[in-house]
């Protein structure tokens, strides 16, 4: 009997499924921050993919975004075509994602999701994503990322 937590195995499922070539890997305690994910993975903050699922007008955006990076929501917005968007509640995303927050995986939602990348992540050959739980994390590249995810670049901040 597997004592993995159901959301980590149905991303394992899932991530399996799309062809994902990266590690998935379990660690002792929860990075719900790209800082404590850094750390615990012993690499730069950049290279952290925050998973990030947004409010646009009551329809789920999610945001794959450099650890390194905050969304300037305002620039996101218009960029799709003046949506307002504001950070999604929890009950929000457990519906859209079928996550909890802190552990919102790029791939595996109950239904798809428009999906959005920072390109500031290809600046790391390996990239770190959560995987379905919040100690819970996989690599990728950031190549592997937008096939898994079928996401579309993306300017999120302003440099």
């Amino acid at each position: 009997m597997s004592t993995e937590h159901p959301s980590i195995s149905r991303f394992r499922d899932e991530h399996e499924r799309r062809g994902g070539t990266g590690e998935i890997v379990i660690l002792p305690d929860s990075v719900h921050t790209a800082a404590l994910a850094a750390e615990a993975l012993g690499c730069e903050v950049g290279a952290i993919a925050n998973s990030l699922l947004f409010d646009a007008d009551g329809s789920p955006v999610l945001i794959l975004t450099s650890g390194a990076h905050r969304v300037d929501t305002e620039l996101v917005g218009a960029s799709l075509g003046g949506r307002r968007l504001r950070r999604a509640k929890p009950e929000f995303v457990r519906e859209h994602a079928g996550q909890v927050i802190g552990g919102v995986s790029p791939i595996g939602h109950p239904a798809p999701i428009p999906t959005y990348l920072d390109p500031w992540l290809q600046r790391h050959d390996t990239v770190w994503a959560a995987a379905g739980h919040p100690a819970a994390v996989f690599s990728t590249t950031y190549d592997e990322l937008l096939d898994l995810t079928g996401g579309t670049p993306l300017d999120v901040a302003k440099d």
